[in-house]
C-alpha cells in the first residue's frame, strides 16, 4: 500500500490551521492549538487509531474556542481524505465500543463519500476545565463534511463529563483504525458495489 500521509493548511480570517497525518503511524502527536482539552481528546484519536497527527492552530481564542475547534475538525477531515486517496482496498466500515469507568460510548463510521452525522452525547455538564463540550459536535461536523464520511456517535451511559468525552474520542480512534485498515481480500478493489466512493 502506498504511503498514506498528507499535510493540509487552511487559512481564514478567523483561523490559520495546519494538520499533518500519517494514517499508518504509531499514534505520535504534536499539538499547538491553545486548547488543552481538545488536544487531550485528539491524543485519544491518535493513540487508539494508530494515526500520527500534528496540529498547529492559531485562532480567535480571545472571542471563544468555537471557530478554532470547528476549523481543526474541518482541516483534520481534509487531511484524512487526502491521505486516504481513492479508498481502494480499505475495510471502509469501522466500529468500536469503549468504556471508561461508568461511561460507555459507541462509534460507527463509514467512508461512504456521503457526509452524515448522528451525534447523541447527553453530556452531564456543559464544560470540562473551561472547555465548552457543545463544541465537540462542531468538531465532528467539520470532520465528516470534509472527510466525506457517515458517522454515528452514541454515548450509551455516563455520569462524568470527562469520561463521556474520552470514551467518544477513544471509540472514534478505534473505529477509524478499523475502517482505514487494508483488507487483504479487497486488494485493488473498491469496497462498494457502485465501484466508487
Amino acid at each position: 500500500m502506498a504511503e498514506r500521509t498528507a499535510t493540509v493548511t487552511r487559512d481564514t480570517l478567523e483561523t490559520q490551521i495546519t494538520v499533518s497525518v500519517n494514517l499508518d503511524g504509531t499514534g505520535a502527536v504534536e499539538f499547538d492549538t491553545g486548547i488543552p482539552f481538545l488536544e487531550h481528546m485528539m491524543d485519544q484519536i491518535a493513540r487508539h487509531g494508530l494515526i500520527d497527527i500534528s496540529v498547529k492552530a492559531v485562532g480567535d481564542l480571545h472571542i471563544d474556542d468555537h471557530h478554532t475547534v470547528e476549523d481543526i475538525g474541518i482541516t483534520l477531515g481534509l487531511a484524512v481524505a487526502q491521505a486516504l486517496g481513492d479508498k481502494t482496498g480499505i475495510v471502509r466500515y469501522g466500529h468500536a465500543y469503549v468504556p471508561l469507568d461508568e461511561a460507555l460510548s459507541r462509534v460507527v463510521i463509514d467512508f461512504s463519500g456521503r457526509p452524515g452525522l448522528e451525534f447523541h452525547v447527553p453530556f452531564t455538564r456543559g464544560q470540562v476545565g473551561g472547555f465548552d463540550v457543545d463544541l465537540f459536535h462542531e468538531f465532528f461536523q467539520g470532520f465528516i463534511n470534509h472527510a466525506q464520511v457517515t458517522l454515528h456517535v452514541d454515548n450509551l451511559r455516563g455520569e462524568n463529563t470527562h469520561h463521556q468525552a474520552e470514551t467518544v474520542f477513544k471509540a472514534f480512534g478505534r473505529a477509524l483504525r478499523m475502517a482505514l485498515s487494508a483488507d487483504p481480500r479487497m486488494a485493488g478493489q473498491m469496497p462498494s458495489t457502485k465501484g466508487v466512493l
